[in-house]
């Protein structure tokens, strides 16, 4: 909701977090104090609950708001991919990339590789090399460390169980 007024800022934006979160905080309690609290508006709580609802996002704990961020950020490489696509091989926008390491949920992060396999296929039926290309390794090679830390927790469990 803040973003309807404060606009979609990105890291690229140059805004610092506490400038951001600062803006966003002002325009939600613009918009859930003042327009949905009105007494002409009948909405009863609205206003309070929209405001609780960003306020947990904002504070990150819950599993479900963690899910969100993690929606957003899959939303904003999906968009990366997509634009890359239309461009044809003429636009590269790896510096979106670095998103995906603030993937937190394990469902997530695989959709998210995914999504960077893709993009590296679809860069290499160009014969193209896109930037960034070190940092979608690095994310695509720790899910093979993860794959592996898998695997000795089940060689844990089974000697466990036999010995």
């Amino acid at each position: 909701m803040a973003e309807s007024l404060v606009g979609d800022l990105t890291p690229l934006d140059n805004v610092p977090k506490p400038e951001k979160s600062r803006r966003e905080r002002t325009t939600m309690t613009f918009l859930t104090s003042s327009l949905l609290a009105a007494p002409s508006t009948n909405v009863g709580d609205a206003g309070a609950q929209i405001n609780a609802a960003w306020e947990e996002y904002e504070a990150a704990d819950t599993l479900e708001s963690k899910f969100v961020h993690d929606v957003d950020k899959l939303e904003l490489l999906l968009q990366m991919v997509e634009y890359e696509r239309r461009g044809e091989g003429s636009v590269d926008l790896g510096e979106f990339v670095h998103v995906a390491k603030g993937i937190q949920l394990g469902e997530m992060k695989v959709w998210c590789r995914e999504v960077l396999r893709e993009r590296k296929a679809f860069w290499e039926g160009k014969g193209i090399v896109p930037s960034h290309v070190g940092d979608v390794e690095k994310i695509l090679a720790e899910e093979e460390k993860e794959k592996e830390k898998q695997k000795e927790r089940e060689r844990d469990v089974e000697g466990e169980e036999g010995g």
